[in-house]
């Protein structure tokens, strides 16, 4: 199962993901991150960087989020890849 960015990375956009990524399957627009599920070999390992825990395995993406699943599809298919880190478009939170 691919991982899905979802609605928490929407103007934050952290990139602590993309660089613990092996396969470089992040892609970056204006305002979030998506990951390619074409690319994504289901590592695991960007999960834990996020910290506005805005990533999951696509059966476990909340149903409000949903619409996310094809939204990374979609967009990742044009937008440019992403593997280093980069300042975010919000202040850390507080975790």
């Amino acid at each position: 199962m691919p991982h899905i960015v979802c609605e928490p990375c929407v103007k934050c956009r952290y990139t602590d993901c993309v660089t613990v990524c092996p396969v470089d399957c992040f892609h970056e627009d204006k305002e979030m991150l998506v990951i390619d599920p074409e690319v994504c070999i289901d590592c695991g390992a960007c999960i834990p960087e996020c910290p506005v825990q805005a990533i999951y395995v696509e059966e476990d993406v909340p149903e409000k989020w949903k619409s996310y699943v094809d939204l990374n599809k979609d967009k990742s298919k044009d937008l440019p890849v992403i593997t280093d880190k980069k300042e975010p478009l919000a202040p850390r939170p507080n975790v």
